[in-house]
């Protein structure tokens, strides 16, 4: 891949040119400053990839010659992190962490001890989220854009696990009154794997008891306790060192 990516949703056939412009193509022109002759890859951010050469600049754009087209495959197990939301200062930062360290969905979650509130903002908030994905997935260089769902609500994320599990997924709740242990989950065998990671208060005992009654195992990810912003992309470094994903 070349050294940088860049996203388009429709990138043309080898031999033609695409249009980088928007806020993308603002990054590249104005403040990353790309030159005609620089390699950049484009990305639907949905797996295809585009090697390309910049022909042309302008302003807040590129033109890009298209000079072959390839398709990454997901990474197995694919991961879906049920984030409570963080306080206002460190939430772009949890997403950013996990973006980078592979997540592919983002589930962002309304627990009860949130110290962030977005009843009657979510729409404001999963913006900024998928903003930050997206940001995050063009620095770390991923084919693939995390998907940020809607804002779910605790019986959302009970429903969502009794699917995962009838699904013959794992699902890891990271509590630090987990009995179990993270690395001893059966991860590698499965095909999808739910992260559920508690706010800055923590996970209260009937989220807890209602996890466990809809299939989670409540496990403990390791010897500390991590802020709620940095415990999803602990848990996914000890993922990739677990299964195939790296």
């Amino acid at each position: 891949m070349a050294a940088t990516v860049f996203y388009l949703d429709e990138i043309p056939e080898p031999g033609a040119v695409a249009v980088l412009d928007g806020p993308e193509g603002r990054h590249a022109a104005t403040v990353r400053r790309i030159r005609v002759g620089e390699p950049i890859t484009l990305s639907d951010g949905a797996g295809l990839l585009a090697a390309c050469e910049v022909v042309a600049t302008g302003k807040d754009r590129l033109e890009l010659k298209v000079l072959n087209r390839t398709v990454a495959q997901p990474v197995s197990p694919s991961v879906t992190v049920v984030q409570a939301l963080p306080k206002s200062d460190r939430s772009e930062l949890a997403v950013e962490l996990m973006t980078e360290a592979g997540a592919d969905a983002i589930v962002p979650w309304q627990a009860s001890r949130c110290v962030a509130n977005w009843e009657g903002k979510a729409h404001k908030g999963v913006d900024k989220w998928r903003a930050a994905a997206r940001s995050a997935a063009r620095q770390s260089r991923r084919a693939y854009i995390p998907e940020v769902t809607d804002l779910h609500r605790t019986a959302e994320v009970l429903e969502l696990v009794r699917k995962v599990k009838a699904d013959s997924g794992v699902v890891a709740a990271l509590h630090e009154s987990g009995a179990g242990r993270f690395v001893d989950l059966p991860v590698a065998e499965s095909g999808r794997v739910v992260l559920i990671v508690g706010p800055e208060g923590g996970l209260d005992e009937s989220e807890l008891s209602g996890l466990a009654e809809a299939g989670a195992e409540i496990v403990l990810l390791g010897p500390t306790v991590l802020r709620t912003s940095t415990a999803a992309a602990v848990a996914l470094g000890a993922l990739g060192a677990l299964t195939a994903r790296w």
